[in-house]
């Protein structure tokens, strides 16, 4: 099949790239820049150059493809807001595109606003201005056939630039690698790789599911994590409370451990990467 990925040079969408061409699917990929477009085009992919603003352009590549995979987002939280209603009128866009069509969508999402051990049956609660569910729900009721992805928040491998990252500056910055509290709220975790081949699964098997959750490591204590990060840096591990992370305390406090049983039973996607833990002990995590 023909499938347009946006956020197709990211972290997550170039492997999704990478994985659909390897399975034999044709890709058009979403890219900004020229340089962008360069590394794309080296991938054996079509180019589309544009935004996620360009929303003609959007629909045009959306109506011209088998499939449509959702990776973009921006993630620069001093406009989180801006940024997701971005989101929104992308997802609107390319959901027209398909409407009435049986053409597959998949959404990217996170775990935020889901209950400890939610399964993917859990109906997600917006709790910050990302509403990329309720935008593929919308779309889903104009008649597209639409599936939401949801991401661990770690989605971790050599050449991570999220949440991890943040947590291994920040333990720079300050001086202590730290948690909040006792340190027993748990995050998820995948492997960059199988969550590339979790996408590829959800295509070519219809995307019949509501939501998927890319999740190898169910509840990784965010103690745990911290103590790899002071190791590995040779820093006191101490809790501390919400405001010594400012920004990032709605993350590192969080509670994000969901099962991903249905998912793998019904894609049959078993993860074979590393670990978070493992990935995170490594020393290229602490050479940037």
């Amino acid at each position: 099949m023909k499938v347009f990925v946006t956020g197709a040079t990211g972290w997550v969408g170039s492997a999704v790239v990478d994985e659909l061409l390897r399975a034999g699917h044709a890709v058009a990929g979403l890219a900004r820049t020229d340089e962008k477009a360069m590394a794309l085009a080296a991938t054996g992919a079509q180019v589309v150059r544009g935004t996620l603003d360009d929303l003609d352009m959007l629909r045009t590549a959306a109506s011209a493809a088998d499939a449509v995979v959702h990776t973009a987002f921006n993630h620069d939280f001093s406009k989180f807001a801006e940024n997701a209603e971005q989101d929104q009128r992308a997802i609107a866009a390319l959901g027209g595109a398909l409407e009435g069509a049986d053409r597959p969508l998949l959404v990217t999402s996170g775990l935020s606003g889901l209950p400890r051990g939610a399964t993917e049956a859990d109906a997600a609660q917006s709790v910050w201005p990302r509403k990329s569910e309720q935008a593929a729900q919308a779309a889903r009721e104009g008649g597209v056939r639409v599936a939401t992805v949801r991401l661990a928040p770690s989605v971790h491998g050599i050449g991570d630039h999220g949440f991890v990252p943040i947590l291994v500056r920040m333990a720079r910055q300050h001086g202590v690698s730290a948690f909040i509290g006792a340190g027993e709220n748990c995050w998820s975790g995948v492997h960059r790789l199988d969550a590339a081949r979790l996408y590829r699964l959800a295509l070519e098997q219809g995307a019949t599911e509501t939501a998927y959750h890319a999740v190898a490591d169910e509840a990784v204590p965010f103690k745990a994590i911290a103590e790899v990060i002071g190791r590995r840096l040779g820093l006191p591990v101490e809790s501390r409370d919400r405001g010594h992370f400012a920004w990032f305390a709605g993350m590192a406090g969080g509670d994000m451990a969901v099962s991903s049983e249905r998912t793998r039973r019904l894609l049959g996607w078993t993860p074979s990467g590393p670990s978070l833990l493992a990935d995170l002990d490594q020393s290229a995590y602490y050479t940037g």
